[in-house]
């Protein structure tokens, strides 16, 4: 018997609003001029269309299967002439692999369907969490727009052996005048590669290499350096925290590559463990979102409450200024020495004086929270370093830049045209961004789903990973171009394969460790830091000398009416997949805005600064551009 009753979906559709009229016949509001995109690509170019109106017609439409098959590589995959005994049409095959992209690193699965990667997913084995970077990270092997898919000199094309032949003449000559040449590349935390990189330098010893990190957090790797004696980051297991102070570190995002898995793990009511979460932070993050007492205080209010902490932590009287949240930081201070081992303070700020005070106060706390024997060896970029460099290539005092899988010319104001200055510059990158653009030679690399190679994210926990497809383009692994220029014969993957049997496995199976897709090795702490004293870090410097340096330099920063406070989206991190549809369209988790570059502050500033942020009837937000100036630069 049919029923007379009837259901709205929405309340617009309850109130007869015209949204719904509207959203009935079609997803986007506003028509999409397709025809636009049916000419040549000069036609393209010259479209009134957005790019964000593009990539909506053809990353989310049905249209996108047929435009791509026009050019795509995939179409070269298949269907197959003589079809290898190995596959079976329909059948799905899996491989471990490790997914390092300089800023996003993660044991996975890769689910492969007639050779072409389909599906990204955790190695549950390895204890792996992934974000949603590295599973849209399988788009961009095939975006065949944004790819390099041939060497090139300038705006010509160029092969491989006339590539290596002026480059290697370039180098040879540029180290025969002992002119300084730097190699840029990401944190790489891989072992293999290291060595490739130290015989490489070590043959042209004029060549630098130096580690950049867009999204840098220096300020605590060599903060602890200076306590502990190496440049790393300590790890935490949230699972055992009782209390959990954080000051601007968002570690279910980004910060130190995320700890979402121990932090829920040790906060389940259906097995009594429930930790207490107090975030101070300007910015509402995902950690503040979590949190249970969020305490909103400016960069410089949040020091000045860490050095407060500190103090009625340890009974020292450093000097600090008085600040709004202060009884809640003297609350949250009994809170954390009732908890002792069981708490833990994070610091967020990329600044070294921060992180030694929060490291001091967790030595005080005798924290078990925190691992400083287990190391995390992500970002490891050197902030002094670069900005050496950079000086270096913007006063002409070097000749020449060699970067991979990094892009200065557009992260790093001004650097574009410093590029163009240089005698020589190669950019060997997967991706043809703007320093691709603008060096002398690019030379494309192979994505890291075609790709041999290792990491060691963290001390003793090794990754392999293994090609999931045969490379797409005319590409080449960074390894074997600077085996080439090294003068060595022998290829990367057995270069690796040599440098785990005699380094890592100790004996192990190789074919097993690439079948797991990790090797796990114990670490066995040195009798030398095992007997350092409570006064003294790793380091051999005293605790009470760093932290009354720290505070000194902390002193001097000013509160100002208005601080700027600069996060790492979660869809798209650094940057590198900023032509990811996928993640373009990814709502941010908490403010749900796709696509833009915003500005968030209270509706009290709002008001006060005039302006407005109207939502339209569609629920888009049309609100007022905002000029930013922070030391004379004006976005």
């Amino acid at each position: 018997m049919a029923s007379n009753k009837k259901y709205w979906q929405s309340v617009e559709e309850l109130k007869e609003s015209s949204v719904v009229e509207t959203l009935r016949g079609k997803e986007f509001v506003q028509e999409i001029p397709t025809d636009e995109f049916l000419g040549d690509e000069d036609t393209l170019k010259e479209s009134s269309t957005s790019r964000r109106d593009f990539l909506k017609y053809v990353g989310f439409s049905t249209a996108a299967a047929s435009l791509a098959a026009c050019e795509g590589p995939v179409r070269k995959s298949i269907p197959y002439v003589i079809q290898p005994n190995d596959v079976i049409v329909g059948v799905a095959d899996w491989y471990a692999t490790t997914i390092a992209d300089g800023f996003d690193f993660a044991n996975v699965l890769v689910k492969t369907r007639e050779g072409r990667p389909i599906m990204i997913m955790p190695n549950k084995e390895a204890g792996a969490d992934i974000n949603a970077r590295t599973v849209a990270s399988i788009l961009s092997l095939y975006d065949e727009k944004l790819r390099l898919k041939e060497p090139r000199k300038g705006d010509a094309n160029i092969l491989w052996e006339d590539a290596d032949k002026e480059i290697l003449e370039k180098l040879n000559s540029l180290k025969a005048a002992n002119e300084t040449v730097y190699f840029v590349t990401g944190t790489l935390a891989s072992p293999s590669t290291e060595k490739v990189i130290k015989d490489f330098t070590a043959k042209y010893p004029n060549v630098k290499h130096v580690i950049y990190d867009a999204i840098s957090e220096d300020g605590a790797v060599e903060a602890f350096k200076e306590i502990y004696g190496k440049r790393a980051l300590p790890t935490y297991d949230f699972s055992k925290a009782e209390v959990i102070a954080s000051f601007g570190a968002d570690f279910l995002a980004d910060w130190q590559g995320g700890y979402e898995g121990s932090y829920v793990a040790g906060r389940k009511v259906e097995t009594g463990k429930m930790s207490y979460h107090v975030q101070v932070e300007a910015n509402m993050s995902m950690s503040g979102a979590n949190a249970d007492r969020r305490i909103v205080a400016k960069p410089s209010v949040q020091i000045q409450a860490l050095i407060r902490l500190y103090n009625a932590i340890v009974g020292a009287s450093l000097p600090v200024k008085e600040t709004p949240v202060d009884a809640q930081i003297d609350k949250l201070a009994k809170d954390l020495k009732k908890a002792g081992k069981n708490g833990i303070v994070l610091a967020g700020m990329n600044d070294k004086s921060a992180q030694v005070i929060a490291l001091a106060i967790n030595k005080a706390l005798q924290s078990e929270i925190i691992n400083v024997e287990s190391l995390n060896l992500i970002r490891q970029g050197e902030d002094a370093t670069l900005s050496q460099l950079v000086n270096d290539v913007n006063t002409g005092k070097v000749k020449g830049l060699i970067t991979y899988d990094v892009n200065p010319a557009y992260s790093i104001a001004g650097f574009e045209d410093a590029i163009k200055k240089l005698d020589f510059s190669v950019s060997i990158s997967n991706q043809d961004d703007l320093t691709a653009s603008v060096a002398q030679f690019a030379l494309p690399a192979q994505h890291n789903l075609e790709s041999w190679g290792d990491v060691m994210v963290k001390n003793g926990h090794y990754g392999l990973i293994q090609p999931t497809i045969a490379p797409l383009f005319n590409t080449r692994q960074v390894q074997d171009i600077l085996l080439k220029w090294t003068g060595v014969s022998q290829n990367y993957y057995d270069t690796l394969k040599e440098f785990w049997s005699a380094n890592i496995l100790d004996g192990a199976s190789w074919n097993q460790a690439l079948h797991d897709g990790f090797f796990k090795k114990t670490v066995v702490v040195s009798e030398t830091e095992e007997e350092v004293s409570e006064e003294e870090g790793f380091g051999g410097v005293a605790l009470g000398t760093s932290v009354l340096e720290a505070s000194k330099s902390l002193s001097k920063v000013q509160e100002t009416d208005f601080e700027l406070t600069l996060y790492s989206s979660t869809a798209l991190g650094d940057g590198k997949y900023a032509n990811n549809p996928w993640l373009q369209e990814l709502p941010d988790p908490l403010t749900r805005a796709t696509w833009d570059n915003y500005l968030t502050m209270s509706i009290s500033d709002a008001k006060k600064l005039g302006f407005d942020n109207p939502v339209k009837d569609n629920g888009a937000i049309d609100g007022n551009y905002a000029k930013v100036t922070v030391n004379g630069v004006t976005i």
